[in-house]
């Protein structure tokens, strides 16, 4: 890859900051995506049901997996968004665990609510400033909640579709059935799959999946047939709290950054962003994440590499070993004469 590349022609890995032109669109509009803040995720799901509703994806089945109240486990062919829950024994910021509540009165607690520093009342996050409990910037998202609870923490994240900068899916795809739209989004068409799933073990996310009873693969369209009206996605659309937000990427970028210093004021250090920097190794994704942990917790790769990143080596190596054996059995004939 040269430097005066960048920017046009069809990349495999590095920074791309015209997704849409190197496809093949040359008047094409801002990249939209997904910036999933999941500081403010209140794991209600209602993501999960409307992407099912408006895209007619299979319903996954209500039993719970057995290790937490997730009842999707993760994303698949028949579940392009998936909400984890992931209890931890940890505080949210720097409050010492263990702290325990056997003598709490709930039912005196709840009388409470909305009458002091400790119990700001239902949906209350920003204690005023003359109210901020101890360790809270006045003003600033409280990193203490409501009446004191430290030792353990709920994180929910609504997971789906990366539609990376560099595409392993696309790439590898022998039908043509996966296209980058003019959004500089990945859509799969159902009706041009043939099921041959090789793009299923080259995404580094193992988001798109093959659906059991026709064996073509599926996975999030970031609701194209929306976008092409000028709609938000489904998803975004349905979620009470803007966790799912929908833009073009670049604002969501800057929103993200603001958003993180906030966190990171009001104490929440952990807060990290995930899959926006065009320098990691899928060249940034067109959907990424406010998280409160390591990405592993979230059941997300660390470090992801678009699978087909060394194919042009891979081919490279190929031909020359190609070459070489002709050169040597042109050499073997030449001997074979004399």
């Amino acid at each position: 890859m040269s430097d005066g590349a960048e920017g046009h022609g069809n990349l495999l890995y590095g920074p791309q900051p015209d997704v849409a032109g190197a496809a093949g669109y040359p008047d094409a509009p801002p990249r939209m995506g997904f910036f999933t803040d999941t500081s403010v995720c209140i794991g209600c799901k209602a993501c999960e049901v409307a992407c099912k509703e408006w895209n007619a994806v299979p319903e996954d089945g209500l039993l719970l997996t057995g290790m937490s109240y997730d009842n999707t486990q993760g994303l698949g062919a028949d579940t392009w968004r998936h909400v984890a829950f992931i209890e931890q024994r940890k505080p949210l910021a720097g409050q010492e665990p263990g702290v325990a509540h056997d003598d709490v009165d709930v039912f005196a607690a709840a009388s409470r609510l909305g009458t002091d520093v400790a119990s700001p009342g239902p949906g209350a996050t920003a204690p005023p400033p003359d109210r901020a409990p101890g360790g809270a910037p006045a003003g600033e998202i409280s990193p203490v909640s409501p009446d004191g609870r430290t030792e353990l923490r709920w994180l929910m994240a609504s997971d789906v579709c990366k539609h990376c900068t560099h595409a392993a899916c696309l790439d590898v795809c022998p039908t043509g059935s996966l296209f980058r739209t003019e959004f500089g989004t990945v859509v799969v068409q159902e009706d041009i799959c043939n099921g041959c799933g090789y793009c299923v073990p080259a995404c580094p996310y193992g988001v798109i999946d093959q659906r059991k009873d026709d064996g073509r693969a599926w996975k999030c369209t970031l609701c194209y047939d929306r976008l092409g009206v000028g709609m938000e996605p489904a998803c975004a659309k349905s979620c009470p709290t803007d966790s799912i937000q929908f833009g073009p990427l670049e604002e969501l970028r800057e929103r993200a950054q603001a958003r993180v210093a906030q966190l990171h004021a009001a104490g929440v250090t952990d807060a990290r962003l995930y899959g926006e920097s065009p320098d990691d190794g899928v060249g940034g994704d067109g959907a990424f994440f406010l998280l409160l942990d390591e990405p592993e917790v979230y059941g997300l790769p660390p470090d992801p590499v678009v699978t087909t990143r060394d194919l042009p080596d891979m081919w490279r190596h190929a031909a020359l070993a190609a070459v070489s054996l002709l050169a040597l059995a042109a050499g073997s004939f030449v001997r074979r004469q004399r």
